[in-house]
């Protein structure tokens, strides 16, 4: 298709399936965005999953007044996703299928575009950018409406969409297997009916790792576009997405380890041993690092359970799998699960799994002088380390803050690893704070020098020292009056212009400062609260005084509880 061509009117083909419980709040505008993607969506099915508020009759009364959509309610509970998307996909007629959950919506032109890349590539699936966007409590406006920052956007396998792309058979691209939404893809609907395609019934959770396998594992041509094709709104912590279970019990961890069992044995039973093997390494990639990043905020009755789960499912890896990629955080964190028996060195499994990847000390070597894990688990060695490149060596740098009257002296410590940092030569660090929720920063990147470490230092390669004032956060504005949360990102630049970005792990056994209150914009009086993030790096959450101390308690609690509420990322 001529780029430069004028577009004629998209001829209506596709149906949007919109399925939502007990979601009133937001059910409708998801409904409405799939309405408003125009004439090209000639058909809008709404699933109500048996809800027990106004969900239905919203959709009702929304369905009066356009031709569009049609209603469909469910009389008993399913529990997931799977069965009402499978409801509606059964009275779609449209020659394309889109699915929407009630807490997501399709930005404009999403369907046109994925439409033209399908009919265009002559694709079975069309698949787009999905963006995660956070939207702080504190920033909605009265009524429920989103204020003027809705927060940052955070992508869903960014790479997979950077430019437009057509593949043959997912072969071609096994990291396809790592995009397990199906919201922000459209399928031929033959194509699923012929293959027998359809989600997981009942409450079967992550029923879209199934799903996406059983798409893959039928061999599609694929088509993918970089736009922007879904949202998936986040609202605080408190929410829960329809699709989007907790991560509080070891139940939930049971359904992921099960789901992707099931994603793998569907790819491998279809012959595709390559995607397959990389399902096995998404596991150890995504799943893995997510759950045991957070670990250590569990009870000890937890850990052991998750702990003894995760040794079993692991147990049927072989060793083609360790070396697909033998150097990945996530292939580390599960060789050490595998090789204990009882959960240990959670500290270090937390920082490995963390993004980025931090390596905290002890360095230990075998015998013979190789790197390893430590000295009683020589079987996990570290050597690749030795010749791995600097940008995506798991760099420690650990940071201590001294307060001072309206400022903190920040200290940073550039930990050796294994000789690779005297190799590569560091000269400097360049920092910023950025906002969690927005993503933006304070002010310009600030550049150190690194200098020789005090006397004392053991492992230490290189330090600097940085002056924080409070006051260049006090006067950022704060919309709706709520706290902000600021994380200190760090680039080390290296001899020949080389540079590896990575967070500050809180220095262990160092106490951090107290709360303090800092006179900021139009003379008001704001918190400030140096914290150590759940994968332990250091953080800054402020918030004005008026709201400060019941924030700060609230979300400290949340943090105790391991934000049990919060939803999970696919």
């Amino acid at each position: 298709m001529d780029p430069h061509a004028p577009h004629t009117a998209p001829v209506p083909r596709v149906g949007v399936v919109v399925i939502g419980h007990d979601d009133a709040a937001h059910v409708t505008a998801a409904v409405r965005s799939a309405l408003a993607q125009g004439p090209v969506v000639d058909e809008v099915v709404a699933v109500d999953d048996c809800s027990t508020d106004d969900s239905a009759e919203l959709l009702t009364r929304l369905a009066a007044g356009e031709p569009r959509l049609r209603v469909v309610r469910r009389r008993v509970d399913s529990g997931g996703c799977g069965s009402p998307r499978n409801t509606g996909l059964d009275r779609v007629t449209s020659p394309y299928v889109m699915f929407v959950d009630s807490g997501g919506l399709l930005p404009p032109g999403a369907a046109d575009a994925l439409l033209r890349a399908a009919t265009d590539a002559g694709a079975d699936v069309a698949g787009g950018l999905c963006v995660r966007r956070e939207v702080p409590e504190q920033g909605r406006a009265p009524g429920g409406r989103e204020g003027p920052e809705k927060g940052r956007e955070v992508p869903w396998e960014a790479g997979l969409y950077a430019a437009r792309a057509v593949y043959e058979s997912p072969a071609q691209r096994p990291r396809l297997v790592h995009d397990t939404l199906c919201v922000n893809k459209l399928y031929r609907t033959d194509f699923l009916r012929d293959h027998g395609i359809r989600f997981p019934e009942g409450r079967f959770h992550y029923g879209d790792l199934v799903f996406s396998a059983r798409v893959l594992a039928a061999g599609p041509r694929i088509a993918l576009v970089p736009n922007r094709v879904y949202v998936r709104q986040v609202r605080g912590c408190a929410d829960r997405l329809p699709s989007s279970p907790d991560r509080a019990g070891i139940a939930d961890w049971r359904a992921r380890t099960e789901a992707s069992r099931a994603a793998y044995e569907i790819l491998l039973a279809a012959g595709r041993k390559e995607l397959a093997r990389e399902a096995r390494a998404k596991f150890l990639d995504h799943e893995l690092r997510m759950y045991a990043c957070e670990l250590e905020s569990h009870d000890v009755h937890h850990r052991r359970a998750w702990w003894t789960l995760t040794r079993a499912y692991l147990a049927e890896y072989d060793a083609t799998d360790w070396e697909h990629r033998p150097t990945a955080p996530g292939c580390l964190v599960g060789r050490v699960v595998l090789a204990s028996p009882e959960p240990r060195d959670l500290p270090r499994i937390r920082a490995l799994a963390a993004r980025p990847a931090r390596l905290l000390p002890p360095y230990a070597h075998t015998p013979d002088g190789t790197p390893a894990w430590s000295a009683d688990l020589p079987r996990i060695t570290l050597e690749p380390l030795l010749t791995r490149p600097v940008r995506f060596l798991p760099l420690t740098v650990d940071a201590e803050l001294r307060p001072r009257t309206r400022t903190a002296l920040l200290r940073l410590r550039l930990h050796e690893l294994y000789g690779r940092m005297a190799q590569a030569g560091p000269e400097a660090l360049e920092m910023e704070w950025r906002c969690r929720a927005t993503g933006r920063a304070v002010g310009p990147r600030t550049t150190v020098g690194l200098a020789a470490p005090a006397e004392g230092s053991a492992g230490v390669i290189r330090s600097a020292e940085v002056t924080l004032r409070w006051a260049a956060f006090a006067f950022r504005r704060m919309p709706g009056g709520g706290a902000r949360v600021w994380d200190l990102r760090l680039r080390v630049r290296f001899r020949g212009g080389a540079y590896r970005e990575v967070t500050a792990q809180v220095r262990a056994g160092a106490e951090l400062p107290r709360r303090c209150a800092v006179v900021g914009a139009r003379h008001s009086v704001v918190l400030m609260e140096p914290y150590s993030s759940n994968s332990g790096a250091l953080a800054l959450r402020v918030a004005p005084a008026s709201r400060g101390v019941m924030s700060v308690v609230h979300n400290g609690l949340r943090r105790l509880l391991h934000c049990h509420s919060r939803p999970q990322a696919h």
